[in-house]
């Protein structure tokens, strides 16, 4: 009995030896993965990037937290769909979210700390220049500066990590080869971190690629920690925090006179929205895009069902010959990339030399200005985004078509319906439902369709007196890109980001819209 059980505890321990190592293997890798993010959230909230250390932590620990946990350990299989929908969905959103109620542009990318930093960093020229030669001597370098017909050389030193400070003497000559510009543009870094000090108390430092300079700081921060004083011009200067900038001061403390470069990014609350609603500049045409976007996006989906329905129709006509080189032939656009079909339309729709201006002149006598008239532009835009997407919708009604029974149509026929009564009350009511989501994902992608625009018309023809650019053929997303990457007053990414906040809503409220009626045409 004694042996017996002496070898069940033997078996036991043996067994268990593996599954122990596992967990050990397992806590190794998950305590790696945990100190190896954390040690990066630091350094990202150390260099400011709050947002992208929050989005690190909180994918970290999701994960310590579900392979970590017995209770969750069955949840490992949906983590990496939820990271993505975390990393890809949610953050942009929230960040675009959060840039909307902030003044990020191109001139406010800083941080505040960052901003007046760089502003410590810059220096003026307060005296004189001097020439100066960079000889290669037999130890080293040495730098001469001619000041008034005298010469004055440092020590001999080494020009790749040569000292912070040197003092100039009075030299007669000095023995070495001239170096080359290229030389000293090469080991400009190095040369510019060398302070010279000439016999007379006068410190100079290299301020171009031939001379070296009195120069001193040009702010200097005082002690209240914020304000800076500009040595050259005897101002005072404060950050503004309402425009993210600082700017100088009068007597009295108030802001006076023009900001300095580079901005910070301040909180401005819900400043970009009512610029949306009270900048005519910016209301009217984005109301007006909104309405063309609405009403592109309802046409393309209408016009493609339309003809898709039909051609669906007459390929699958029994009594048509060669019906497969016809389905073949009208499914070619769908195989071409949309890209290259773009930019074919755009050469065949040019004004002046498009083979569609040179028929329609010698038909009609008549030459449309596509790209310049308002009209014609969209009219454009619906032809080209039609032919794009046609194939597509034809491929569903298909299928839908083929998904009918015959039986239902022999049935009709009986009772002597026709083609209209048959497509009214067979055809529609049977492909409605299955098409619907369908139609609203087409609707959802062309309300977004940014590379047809883009490609086709930039959005021209520009409209006239608007704060931001914006064209009559601009979609909502093309003219947010227009306001971020091309905008007047330079990048604005915080009216940009306000403007897809309101795209995001619309767009959510209308496919909201969109499943409630879908939901009460399936009751």
């Amino acid at each position: 009995m004694q042996s017996v059980q002496g070898t069940d505890a033997m078996t036991s321990t043996t067994t268990s030896l593996p599954s122990s190592k596992k967990v050990f293997v397992k806590w190794g890798l998950l305590g790696s993965i945990g100190i190896l993010n954390g040690y990066a959230t630091i350094l990202m909230y150390s260099r400011g990037e709050v947002a992208f250390a929050l989005l690190t932590l909180i994918l970290t620990a999701l994960a310590l937290y579900i392979f970590g946990s017995k209770k969750t350990y069955a949840h490992r299989y949906i983590y990496p769909g939820i990271a993505g929908m975390i990393l890809f969905i949610l953050f942009p959103l929230a960040y675009t979210v959060g840039l909307a109620f902030t003044n990020y542009s191109a001139k406010n990318q800083l941080a505040y700390e960052r901003a007046q930093t760089v502003l410590l960093e810059r220096i003026y020229q307060s005296g004189d220049s001097y020439p100066f030669t960079l000889y290669k001597t037999e130890n080293g370098h040495q730098i001469a500066i001619k000041k008034g017909g005298e010469l004055f050389a440092t020590e001999e030193f080494n020009l790749t990590q040569p000292s912070a400070d040197m003092d100039l003497t009075l030299v007669g000559s000095v023995t070495g080869d001239k170096e080359k510009i290229k030389t000293i543009i090469k080991n400009k870094q190095a040369l510019g971190t060398i302070d010279l000090h000439l016999p007379s108390g006068e410190d100079i430092r290299m301020s171009g690629l031939r001379k070296f300079a009195a120069v001193v700081p040009l702010y200097t921060l005082q002690e209240d920690g914020e304000t800076l004083f500009n040595h050259r011009t005897g101002e005072t200067l404060k950050p503004n925090l309402e425009v993210g900038f600082y700017q100088p001061i009068d007597e009295q403390g108030q802001f006076t006179g023009s900001t300095v470069s580079p901005g910070f990014i301040v909180d401005i609350g819900t400043h970009n929205f009512e610029r949306v609603w009270k900048d005519e500049g910016i209301k009217e045409p984005f109301i007006s895009i909104f309405i063309w976007t609405v009403f592109f996006s309802a046409a393309t989906v209408g016009l493609t069902v339309v003809v898709g329905l039909v051609l669906a129709s007459v390929v699958q006509w029994e009594e048509l010959k060669g019906r497969a080189v016809y389905r073949v032939l009208l499914i070619l656009p769908y195989a071409v990339p949309a890209f290259i079909s773009i930019l074919i339309f755009k050469g065949l729709f040019n004004q002046s030399f498009g083979e569609i201006n040179m028929v329609l002149e010698a038909l009609f006598g008549i030459s449309p200005a596509w790209f310049s008239e308002p009209v014609l532009a969209r009219t454009m835009v619906l032809i080209v985004n039609v032919w794009l997407g046609f194939p597509y919708m034809m491929i569903l009604c298909m299928g839908l078509l083929k998904a009918i029974p015959e039986d239902l149509y022999e049935a009709s026929a009986i009772d002597g319906a026709n083609f209209i009564d048959n497509f009214r009350q067979i055809t529609l009511p049977l492909m409605i439902k299955p098409l619907t989501p369908l139609l609203i994902a087409a609707f959802a992608f062309n309300f977004n369709n940014f590379v047809l625009i883009q490609l086709l018309t930039q959005g021209g023809p520009n409209m006239i007196g608007t704060s931001e650019p914006a064209g009559y053929t601009d979609l909502l997303v093309s003219y947010t890109y227009r306001i971020a990457f091309e905008g007047t007053g330079g990048q604005d990414f915080g009216l940009a980001s306000a403007i897809a906040t309101l795209i995001f809503l619309l767009v959510g409220a209308l496919a909201l819209i969109n499943l409630r009626f879908t939901k009460l045409s399936q009751d």
